[in-house]
């Protein structure tokens, strides 16, 4: 059993994404190829936005953004502090200060009340001043942008969506990578609309922020590559990567969007009265790069996981650690008690197998192996 199976959809596309990809390889464009540009249209009309830049992976989207805004030192970012470490590691790659911020009990994205508080604390401590929220889309589930953007309006900041796991989810219409004033979304493997390598985009419906991010993508590039105007980074979405991704959207766009939330129903059918399954709220649509669920402490939690590993199925835990106590950030001198809930997650999730290629009896095993565990 895979925990997310590539295998089983790349032969479901083998013949499609071979072609592709031979394409390429016939045309020998192998940076920056039509195909680029291609996918990168695509996408931007699948999110409903102006622009879509694509480069090398989901961190240098978020530092490019960071980057053309101009972020740097004396400046506040407010980060969920239940997230992947790139979320604030590219605030401090930039130079700046990331503060983080606890998240919600029930959706585990950025809790609203928790950032304005934090704002202004940062406003009258007067020592940073505020200037973006990243909030994260985690395990495919939109933040709560209505109340983000707000809050944002209401303090003139800039909100950077960081959808490297939501990339397909929706809210009321509003496609994932389409809030905010500029967001971004990985490639990697793993993730909704993955490629088979590293990869990356940004989104947005600024016009000078777009020409200039395709500048910093290519050594600050001018004209072309060879008139260089601003220090840059070379930070390219690969031809061949394109290509494959062309052909993953479509899976995604025609059935795989439908099979996770497919699945997502089943194990809550079967897994609602034992354990605390994901919560989506209405309006809402996850893409599931994570079905998580959440166990009673880290005892019961650390056990399932490894009776689960015993019976042959995989399971993750998404994240071990919180931001605030991740030793690069240890000079920032937080601690757990202003993030209750990010820490208590820590030591009660757990993210089971969840793809669009699940078989009923894999979730039929995976379901019924825990329910033996917790009854036992």
């Amino acid at each position: 059993m895979e925990f997310r199976d590539l295998k089983a959809q790349y032969q479901k596309y083998k013949n499609e994404i071979n072609k592709a990809v031979g394409n390429v390889f016939e045309e020998t464009s192998f940076i920056s190829g039509p195909q680029v540009k291609t996918f990168e249209n695509r996408l931007a009309e699948y999110v409903g936005v102006k622009h879509c830049i694509t480069c090398a992976n989901g961190t240098d989207a978020l530092s490019l953004v960071l980057t053309a805004w101009g972020i740097g030192k004396g400046d506040a970012v407010f980060v969920p502090d239940f997230t992947f470490f790139a979320t604030a590691e590219v605030v401090s790659f930039v130079g700046a200060t990331p503060i983080f911020v606890d998240v919600d009990s029930k959706t585990f994205n950025i809790n609203p009340i928790e950032l304005e508080k934090k704002i202004q604390q940062t406003i009258f401590e007067n020592k940073l001043t505020p200037k973006v929220i990243i909030p994260v889309d985690l395990f495919g589930l939109l933040a709560d942008y209505s109340a983000i953007e707000m809050i944002a309006n209401k303090y003139n900041l800039l909100v950077l969506e960081d959808g490297a796991q939501g990339f397909g989810a929706e809210y009321q219409g509003r496609k994932a990578c389409g809030f905010g004033d500029a967001a971004t979304t990985s490639f990697f493997p793993a993730k909704p609309l993955g490629c088979y390598g590293d990869g990356g985009a940004i989104f947005t419906n600024d016009d000078e922020l777009a020409k200039l991010l395709e500048s910093l993508r290519v050594h600050g590039k001018g004209e072309d590559k060879y008139d260089n105007v601003r220090i840059g980074v070379n930070s390219r979405l690969d031809t061949v990567q394109a290509a494959i991704l062309d052909i993953k959207l479509d899976a995604l766009i025609n059935h795989e969007l439908h099979d996770v939330n497919a699945i997502f129903r089943k194990y809550n059918k079967k897994l609602e009265t034992y354990v605390e399954v994901p919560f989506i709220p209405n309006g809402y649509t996850s893409s599931f790069a994570q079905y998580t669920i959440r166990l009673a402490d880290k005892e019961q939690r650390d056990s399932l996981k490894a009776f689960l590993q015993k019976n042959n199925i995989p399971s993750m835990i998404y994240y071990t650690k919180t931001m605030h106590n991740q030793i690069a950030f240890e000079k920032l001198n937080n601690i757990d008690i202003d993030y209750p809930i990010s820490t208590s997650l820590c030591s009660t999730v757990l993210s089971l197998p969840m793809h669009p290629y699940l078989k009923d009896e894999e979730i039929e095993l995976i379901s019924s192996k825990i329910i033996e565990f917790l009854n036992s």
